[in-house]
């Protein structure tokens, strides 16, 4: 396994697990900044720093036509469709919660990918895909008996949002762009962020007004989700399998919900220890069988 590509992955577990409280405490009632709005900013500022970035290190950042469709269509799927959802899901929704939902995204990528690749499932395959699954299920069981409809649209956008940044990574890791790491999160940021004020504006989101806290969590996001560990996963993309890399999404879910248990004293119930028990044995299952598929593979001598 590449040395590069686990360092890499290790700052994607470490950083993503806390961005869902800096989401949280930037778009939650009272902060002052709309969630697309909000992530539109982040991303504008990040390509910035990236292109900066690229041109000190003296990387290609020039991209072709069919590059720059390419990256428009991952950026979207991923700014608009998922880190955009999750923003806009966690005006009500607590960041823990939000993190196991979207922590099934190696569930999602599984299903994907065994449907683009005409694969036939194995049986242990199906389990890990069935106790995932139903893990979700049991997250979602309050929202579903007791939330109001703000609730269960919120739910619905973090059921969302792990899928379309599942096929964002999947576009993005088999057409690759022929430029660096920085060049790459440089471009999809700046067009994930005009798609995302594009949307701002066909919702009407109010102009922002943050508070200091507000402001505090949105530069973290800028410096350490967006620049560092965005980049971190855009490399860990190119030098690891992506069933490897897509496991990060069983360790962010763990940082998230404790910190949002210490921090914002978000509540952890039986339904939260429950579902997120199951999320996590089956993206384990999905993420073992995966492993037994790729030892399983002859290696034909060339």
């Amino acid at each position: 396994m590449n040395v590069r590509g686990l360092l890499h992955l290790g700052v994607v577990y470490i950083v993503w697990g806390s961005t869902y409280l800096a989401i949280r405490v930037a778009v939650r009632e009272g902060a002052g900044f709309p969630p697309f709005i909000m992530a539109a900013l982040r991303v504008f500022v990040a390509c910035v720093i990236l292109f900066a970035w690229a041109r000190v290190a003296r990387s290609k950042t020039r991209i072709t036509k069919r590059e720059a469709g390419v990256l428009f269509i991952v950026a979207v799927l991923l700014w608009v469709g998922g880190n955009g959802l999750v923003a806009f899901a966690e005006k009500r929704a607590d960041s823990g919660y939000a993190a196991l939902l979207v922590g099934a995204l190696p569930i999602w990528v599984a299903i994907m990918e065994a449907t683009i690749d005409r694969k036939r499932p194995t049986p242990r395959f199906i389990g890990a895909l069935l106790i995932g699954l139903s893990g979700v299920a049991v997250l979602n069981g309050p929202v579903l008996m007791e939330g109001t409809m703000e609730d269960i649209i919120a739910m619905i956008a973090l059921l969302a949002a792990p899928i379309f940044w599942g096929m964002g990574s999947i576009l993005q890791r088999r057409r690759p762009a022929k430029i660096g790491s920085e060049a790459t999160s440089a471009w999809q940021q700046l067009f994930g962020g005009i798609a995302l004020l594009l949307v701002a504006v066909l919702v009407g989101e109010p102009m922002p007004t943050p508070i200091p806290e507000a402001w505090v969590a949105w530069a973290y996001l800028v410096i350490f989700g967006s620049v560092f560990a965005f980049t971190s996963f855009i490399k860990a993309l190119t030098l690891l399998p992506t069933p490897v890399v897509m496991t990060y999404a069983f360790v962010n879910p763990v940082v998230a919900v404790f910190l949002g248990w210490l921090i914002l004293r978000e509540p952890f119930t039986m339904w939260t220890a429950t579902g997120s028990v199951l999320v996590i044995l089956g993206v384990a299952g999905v993420f073992n069988e995966k492993r037994r598929e790729s030892r399983a593979v002859p290696v034909v001598a060339k």
